[in-house]
Parts: C-alpha cells; sequence; structure tokens
C-alpha cells in the first residue's frame, strides 16, 4: 500500500502543522475549532453547525468503529477539513460498514492525520478560533497562508440557507398524533424530528428561509428552530419570523441556533466566543432546579443576557434558565406572558445528544408539556 501524500495545516497566523493526507487529498480552508468527544465522530461530521470549519478532534484515537449507515445525522459530511492525530488503520465494530478513511474521500473531505492535536488546541485555546487551511496539494506554507487570509470570517457569515433542506417536508408522528410541529431547519440535526415524533407529535420540517406566513399556517401547535450553523446576528429574516411567532403566543422551543435567534427576537445581542464549545461532555447549570447536566454542545457565538434578573419584553418577561459551568456562558432562556405562563423556551446545547450524553432529552418532554398547556411544567417555578 503506496504511503498517503505529505499534508500540512496553517493557521491564519502563521503556525504550520505536518502530517499525512487522510480522506480526501485535496485543500480545504475554513475556521478552526475542536471537538472535545471521545466518539461520535460520525454523528459530529454530520452536523451541519460544523460546516464551513475545519475541525480538530481533541481525543488521539478516531475511526476505531468505522461509519455505518444508522449514526448520520444529515445527507453529508458538512467539515471543510477533518484533523485527526492516530487514525485507526482498520475499524472493529459489528455495525461497521467501512473505514472513516473511505467514507471521509467518498464525501469529498479534505483531512490531516499526524498532527500533534495536543499542541494544536492548547494554540486554539489560548489564541482563539481562527481561520486555517488543510492541504496536500500545496506544500508551500506561505501560498497556503495567502488563501486562508483571503477566506471569510465567520462571523458575518450566514450560513443557515446553505445546510437547510431545499424543500418541506413531514415527520410523521410515532403512534397517535397528538400534535403537529412547525419545525425551521436552520441546520436541523435528524435526532430532534425524530425526538418529536416519538413523543406524538407530527412534525412538518420547512427551509430556513420560510416567512411567517408559512410558519404559523395550519396553526401549529408548537414551533421548533433548530441548530445551524454561521453567525445568528445574519439572522434578522428568521428573528422576524419568531417574533411573529411570539405575537401569535404559539409555544416555542429553540435549541443552538435557535436560540440565539430567540435571544435576538427578545430584544438580547449575541456575540462570538473566543473558542467555543463543541464536544460531548460540558456541564450545564439549571438554575431553577440546581441539577447540573452533562450536555453536548456545538456553538461557537451565544446569547449575551443578564443572569439573574428580569429581562422585559414585547411579548412577556425572560429569564437565563441554564448557565455553562465551565464559562458562565447562558445556556438557556424562557419567556413568559403576565399571568407567569410560559410561552417559549431555549437552550444554548444540543438536547437531542447525538451521540451523548442525554441528560436534557426531557428538554423535549417539556415542550410538548407546554403545547398540552400543562401548568406543572413549568421552567423555573
Amino acid at each position: 500500500m503506496p504511503l498517503p501524500a505529505p499534508a500540512l495545516l496553517v493557521l491564519e497566523d502563521g503556525r504550520i502543522f505536518r502530517g499525512a493526507a487522510y480522506g480526501t487529498v485535496g485543500e480545504a480552508v475554513g475556521e478552526a475549532v475542536f471537538a472535545t468527544g471521545m466518539t461520535g465522530y460520525q454523528e459530529t461530521l454530520s452536523d451541519p453547525s460544523y460546516h464551513r470549519q475545519v475541525v480538530v478532534m481533541t481525543s488521539p484515537h478516531i475511526g476505531n468503529t468505522g461509519v455505518n449507515d444508522e449514526d448520520g445525522e444529515s445527507r453529508k459530511f458538512w467539515p471543510a477539513a477533518y484533523v485527526v492525530r492516530d487514525p485507526a488503520p482498520a475499524p472493529s465494530s459489528w455495525r461497521s460498514r467501512g473505514s472513516l478513511d473511505d467514507a471521509l474521500a467518498a464525501e469529498g473531505v479534505v483531512g490531516i492525520s499526524g498532527v500533534d492535536t495536543r499542541a494544536l488546541t492548547r494554540h486554539l485555546r489560548e489564541r482563539g478560533a481562527m481561520r486555517a487551511g488543510v492541504s496536500s496539494v500545496d506544500s508551500d506554507p506561505a501560498a497556503v497562508l495567502r488563501r486562508v487570509l483571503a477566506a471569510p470570517q465567520m462571523a458575518g457569515s450566514a450560513l443557515a440557507a446553505e445546510v437547510s433542506t431545499d424543500a418541506g417536508y413531514v415527520v410523521p408522528a410515532v403512534g397517535d398524533r397528538r400534535f403537529r410541529v412547525v419545525a425551521l431547519d436552520l441546520g436541523v440535526k435528524a435526532a430532534s424530528p425524530r425526538l418529536l415524533a416519538e413523543r406524538g407529535c407530527e412534525v412538518q420540517v420547512l427551509p430556513a428561509g420560510a416567512g411567517a406566513a408559512e410558519v404559523l399556517a395550519g396553526q401549529p401547535d408548537g414551533v421548533f428552530f433548530s441548530n445551524g450553523p454561521g453567525d445568528p446576528a445574519t439572522a434578522d429574516d428568521q428573528v422576524e419570523v419568531l417574533q411573529a411567532v411570539l405575537a401569535a403566543e404559539v409555544p416555542f422551543f429553540g435549541i443552538c441556533f435557535g436560540h440565539q435567534v430567540f435571544g435576538r427576537a427578545l430584544g438580547l445581542s449575541t456575540y462570538k466566543l473566543t473558542y467555543g464549545h463543541r464536544g460531548i461532555n460540558q456541564p450545564v447549570l439549571d438554575l431553577a432546579t440546581g441539577k447540573v447536566e452533562v450536555t453536548a454542545h456545538n456553538h461557537g457565538f451565544c446569547v449575551d443576557a443578564p443572569v439573574g434578573e428580569r429581562i422585559e419584553t414585547p411579548y412577556g418577561d425572560a429569564e437565563v434558565t441554564h448557565v455553562c459551568l465551565n464559562d458562565g456562558v447562558v445556556e438557556g432562556l424562557a419567556v413568559r406572558a403576565a399571568d407567569g405562563r410560559l410561552r417559549g423556551f431555549s437552550v444554548q446545547y444540543h438536547p437531542e445528544a447525538a451521540a451523548g450524553p442525554h441528560d436534557a432529552s426531557h428538554l423535549f418532554d417539556r415542550f410538548t408539556a407546554l403545547m398540552a398547556g400543562d401548568k406543572a411544567e413549568v421552567v423555573g417555578r
């Protein structure tokens, strides 16, 4: 077997890492970020929230269980490039249908292996997420760096429409239909509509560009805004749609990008984190219960909101409901009517949590309870 081609990774601040081609031989540029999961790499690769990012896996051994036909979260792999230290030479799992290396090549994802991902992760933690290029076709770091510096920044990028469905579709309820939910696909993972369907929801998934009239047509029992990539400051159209949903008093649930849009709809601002949260081991405190949930994250932006204060909005009083215990970042919001009735809520993390953990899956039950008008299921009470 021939040896893989040499490859290099060039960060926008000029630091260079060398390794070997992994996956597709070629060149790709994106925002370099690190993901801390020790497993679930197939779900990571198929998560649309990683669109246009160079994903660095902090766990040294990747590809051990290969890839299969069941764990994909969308129609394709989304990262611009993939960076690992020690790829498995052969997969070992009864579920495996092929190697990760071959899957990356088939999906056209440029990769690099043999990189000191510990040193790279420390660099990104100290300097922040930044643009990077991975190339196995050009050995000149200066030339690659020029293309990296010419690439767009993640801040200011509107990417939801690039990963959203082209046409609406329906995920039928499992068993009897209890609710009809409209889900705005900002980069949705398959797990979200599936978990809603398991709770008796018929889910109508609409493209990111759907307007308020289309979202509210048929008087849905609830509206869900999904995760997705890009800068929430660019999501003016989705903010307007959500404000119409809130004005119509339709129950709302948002996650990740949907949470950031919810914050903006309530009149709050968003900002870019230094290096973001990406992985499956992030501790989040529920301020109402005092419980800590270990959660899955994938976000580089967050909502700027005061913790422990009442936030006046046109739709009722809002509050921060969850915070990250690592850095205090806002991880949840809720808004209530004047009588204290919950009208909508959101979390920054991923309660659908493919490939885990599942501490926060109860939030889908909270959404169905909200649609059912269950006064006992009230956030923050």
